[in-house]
């Protein structure tokens, strides 16, 4: 009798853990965007255009996203201090699938301030920010900017200068400042510091150091003859250098970006080209000759076979790295001059989901592409002149 009176819940207990827990599948996507000449970030709902929120700051700002896509970064260079907004978008990976969580975007209450910030790099969630005006790198780990208690560690150097750190693992990679014009002058090298700040061997040269990225388990960093390639080994960093071979014109790289899905790196090259670097094949640099001067590019997280390059005469190129050419190309704004200074108001790329987003600063709009037949798709207009640009999200469960 006991029997026949516990075996339809024990069925029922046995059918619940057999089956998976119901869950919806949702998708979520945000651009936060800066203003060329007023210190504010938006957040907009990248499918709608809808305002999500307006968080003022110190001063105008470069945008960057940490590689989890849960907190931007707005380095206020003018301003003396970066200031991290959470997204609001949070995916859990659960090795079959992920569970997404959305909320509202907010500014959080974990500044870390110091004279003139300019380099970010996230390098597996440990952010190091570096002050020029102080030649200090501070880093932070994002999981502690997201708890709210965003205590940096300090490593200074020689002296101020236009400089970069990278975190990586246990030790950090930090800019050498040149030695007679540290100001005036582009660091020559890189030491390996250990985790008490001890440097461990001798000076990795790279005169005219600017430029780095991260693509798959390699760093790069550019330099005025060629590459510095580091990559993990078991006590310290393993630091190659990667000469320009004598094909490539003269020229040099000073911006990166690296591959998602593929591993490779895009760097400028002249002014009027790009150059596709792939540090572990026997040809490792391919030159992509531009129609016009470039004024910025953007890789494809998504779509990893492709980055974007838009030009001064209007024109967003779609690149095909595998191919190394230009595959199709689209007018999309009035023509911006290189002519003038760096920091005039240009466009600027990001890339999210199923889009390509492009700032439009002189015409207060965004527009957007379809990344799949690479036309365009629609406009959103935006307050100001909308300038940096990053764009976060993607898809998961929600239970």
């Amino acid at each position: 009798m006991l029997l026949s009176r516990t075996a339809p819940a024990l069925a029922l207990v046995i059918a619940c853990a057999a089956s998976p827990s119901r869950a919806d599948e949702r998708s979520a996507r945000r651009l936060f965007v800066s203003d060329h000449a007023a210190p504010v970030v938006s957040a907009m709902d990248a499918a709608t255009g809808e305002k999500l929120g307006s968080f003022d700051l110190k001063s105008p700002a470069g945008l960057y996203t940490s590689d989890s896509g849960r907190t931007v970064f707005a380095v206020q260079r003018d301003g003396n201090v970066v200031s991290a907004i959470s997204t609001g978008i949070s995916v859990d990976d659960h090795g079959d699938h992920g569970d997404i969580e959305v909320e509202a975007p907010k500014l959080l209450d974990a500044d870390v301030t110091g004279k003139k910030p300019v380099h970010f790099v996230d390098h597996h969630g440990e952010i190091a920010l570096f002050f020029d005006d102080e030649g200090i790198a501070r880093i932070v780990s994002e999981k502690a900017v997201l708890d709210g208690r965003p205590s940096a560690r300090e490593i200074r150097t020689a002296s101020p200068h236009h400089g970069v750190a990278i975190a990586f693992g246990s030790h950090t990679l930090m800019t050498e400042p040149h030695p007679e014009k540290p100001v005036e002058e582009l660091p020559v090298g890189i030491n390996v510091l250990d985790s008490s700040g001890a440097r461990v061997g001798d000076l990795h040269e790279c005169p005219d150091l600017h430029g780095e990225a991260t693509s798959g388990n390699i760093t790069a960093i550019a330099c005025a003859k060629g590459l510095l390639i580091a990559k993990s080994d078991k006590n310290s960093p393993r630091i190659d250098f990667l000469a320009y071979p004598d094909s490539l014109p003269e020229g040099k790289s000073t911006t990166l970006a690296g591959g998602r899905g593929l591993q490779y790196f895009l760097g400028n090259f002249g002014p009027s080209a790009v150059v596709l670097i792939d540090p572990e094949a026997e040809d490792a640099f391919r030159l992509i000759e531009l129609p016009a001067r470039r004024v910025h590019f953007a890789v494809d997280p998504v779509r990893p076979k492709f980055a974007y390059v838009f030009t001064e005469d209007g024109r967003l190129h779609q690149v095909d790295v595998l191919a190394g050419t230009i595959a199709q190309s689209l007018s999309l704004t009035e023509p911006y001059s290189m002519d003038g200074h760096w920091s005039d108001p240009r466009p600027r790329i990001a890339v999210g989901g199923d889009s390509i987003f492009v700032t439009d600063p002189l015409k207060s709009t965004i527009h957007v592409v379809d990344a799949a037949s690479f036309a365009k798709a629609r406009d959103i207009p935006v307050d100001g002149k909308p300038f940096n640009i990053v764009a976060v999200g993607g898809s998961g469960e929600t239970h």
